[in-house]
């Protein structure tokens, strides 16, 4: 990369920041009690201001529409007068200037977005606000949980969580990533409550302790206690066994989504079959009474019947190339499935036998 080109992606880094570069020339002019005024006072080789910098940023973007809170930074090795001034000897050194005020208050509380946002909305009366992406967790509240969570129809896992808990701030990344692999299944639902807000929920659950997670099957809307691993892949694990479902982290399905292992055997008979007519009404009649997705089977025999068997290669081949498009959740799964099946005879036809 060029000279010039890196110059002005670095410009234009600078100038997608919302938070103000201070120094000893323009200090004084912002910090002059006009405004509230949140510093980080930081150095460009110190981790903990690295891992601050995109929290930090955040921060500075909720108060872009509030023309009483500015939100800035100094360079500590550069501003070392500043530094001094402030009586800074680590980094980064966070100070909140009230309106009215020239000299600060210390900041030593979290270092989230969230938190930093909490603190400045509160002493500041300002209504700074983070915009968050949609969530693929389901909110409950008590408008809305015994008509989701307690649905007889649905199979739903909720954490119950506090804004302020550490586990819970801990967990979120994880859980969203848990709701995303089951967002397309409308029988399976990933939720949480804010039970800090929602006390009476959290009451009458018997919630003492954050998070807890229960979960609240078609069968049993008493709710059961979630005591399992807290990683993505134990929760997807869990949901998996207890909704009869084979998601994989994403979103995707299994390789063996679909498949039914008697009608598997059946695909392996007609492959070899000279009477394939006859093994395809036997799986008619086997198929009739599971789920439409085991229909496939018979599709599939017949299409053989009609085309011959290179009909397995060019329908995988097809399928595998529209999978790799933009399409619907539920189209995916329904090609997925489809490609699954016609594994079964693939393997068949191979002369081998898939475990």
């Amino acid at each position: 990369m060029s000279a010039p080109i890196v110059l002005l992606s670095l410009i234009s880094v600078a100038l997608s920041s919302n938070v103000l570069d201070l120094t000893t020339s323009n200090f004084d002019e912002v910090v002059n009690g006009d405004k509230s005024v949140f510093v980080e006072f930081f150095a460009p080789w110190c981790g903990h201001c690295k891992a601050l910098a995109p929290e930090y940023e955040i921060v500075a973007d909720a108060y872009v529409k509030e023309s009483n809170v500015v939100i800035a930074k100094v360079d500590c090795t550069v501003e070392k007068d500043l530094a001094s001034r402030f009586g800074v000897t680590g980094y980064p050194t966070l100070k909140f200037f009230k309106k009215g005020k020239t000299e600060p208050d210390a900041y030593n509380s979290g270092r989230t977005a969230d938190d930093i946002v909490s603190f400045i909305n509160r002493e500041s009366g300002a209504r700074g606000f983070i915009k968050k992406p949609a969530s693929a967790v389901v909110q409950l509240d008590k408008s809305n949980f015994d008509s989701i969570a307690l649905d007889s129809t649905k199979d739903v896992l909720v954490e119950f969580y506090a804004p302020w808990c550490g586990h819970c701030k801990k967990l979120t990344p994880v859980y969203e990533e848990v709701g995303k692999t089951f967002k397309s299944d409308r029988s399976c639902v990933v939720a949480k409550v804010d039970a800090d807000s929602e006390k009476e929920l959290g009451g009458r659950f018997g919630v003492s302790g954050f998070p807890t997670i229960k979960f609240f099957p078609k069968d049993n809307k008493d709710g059961e206690a979630y005591n399992g691993g807290r990683s993505q892949e134990d929760f997807i694990t869990y949901l998996n066994a207890r909704c009869g479902l084979k998601r994989v982290a994403g979103g995707g399905l299994t390789d063996d989504a679909g498949r039914v292992e008697a009608l598997d055997a059946l695909a392996a008979k007609f492959m070899s079959a000279e009477d394939k007519s006859a093994v395809m009404e036997e799986t008619v009649a086997a198929s009739a009474d599971l789920a439409k997705e085991a229909q496939y089977y018979h599709k599939v025999m017949k299409k053989v019947i009609e085309k011959g068997s290179d009909f397995i290669d060019t329908e995988t081949s097809r399928l595998s190339r529209m999978l790799e498009g933009s399409m619907s959740d539920e189209k995916k799964d329904q090609f997925t499935v489809r490609k699954n099946i016609l594994g079964a005879f693939a393997s068949s036809s191979d002369g081998h036998t898939e475990l």
